[in-house]
């Protein structure tokens, strides 16, 4: 088998590309005990938190008070479990600027980033590292099986590398 450098699939030998995210199994082997874990383990290892989810229809009021009150990044939008859309700070400042009061009373769905680039929870953790760099996310909505599972952050991954069990230098 042949581990892929991107994902962490495995494939089988004398193949060219991996059958998962279609890379090229020619790149560099891995170096360090952090690059193993993050192709190893799924985003689930991360513990991704709850999200804070509201409703299309949702005054954009009531949303900035959450990402105030509840002090998060995001807050996803759905109906019935399903992924609608993402607000997040960056919105806020992008798309309601000093015009903030205007928008008030005006639905989330206005202004809300739709068809956010989601991953299930046991995509590899290098996989929403992959994703968010290319994306430019902070934030990323987990599934599992397609219905809202979590949210992760650009934070909950280093804190990830930061542990104590990943040994930096291993023996």
């Amino acid at each position: 088998m042949t581990l892929c450098a991107q994902c962490g699939c495995d494939n089988l030998a004398g193949e060219d590309t991996c059958a998962e995210c279609h890379q090229p199994l020619s790149a560099k082997k891995h170096r360090s005990f952090v690059e193993r874990s993050l192709l190893r383990d799924p985003i689930r290892a991360l513990d991704p938190s709850l999200p804070v989810c509201v409703g299309p229809r949702t005054p954009v009021s009531h949303v900035l008070d959450l990402l105030v009150t509840r002090r998060i990044g995001c807050v996803l939008i759905a109906e019935h479990g399903h992924l609608l859309g993402i607000f997040t700070e960056r919105d806020a400042v992008k798309r309601l600027g000093a015009e903030f009061r205007s928008y008030l009373n005006q639905p989330i769905s206005f202004f809300m980033s739709t068809r956010p680039e989601a991953l299930e929870i046991d995509d590899k953790i290098a996989f929403a590292v992959h994703r968010m760099d290319l994306g430019g996310y902070r934030h990323v909505p987990i599934l599992d099986e397609g219905r809202i599972s979590g949210v992760i952050s650009v934070r909950d991954i280093l804190r990830y590398i930061a542990e104590d069990r990943l040994e930096i230098n291993p023996a």
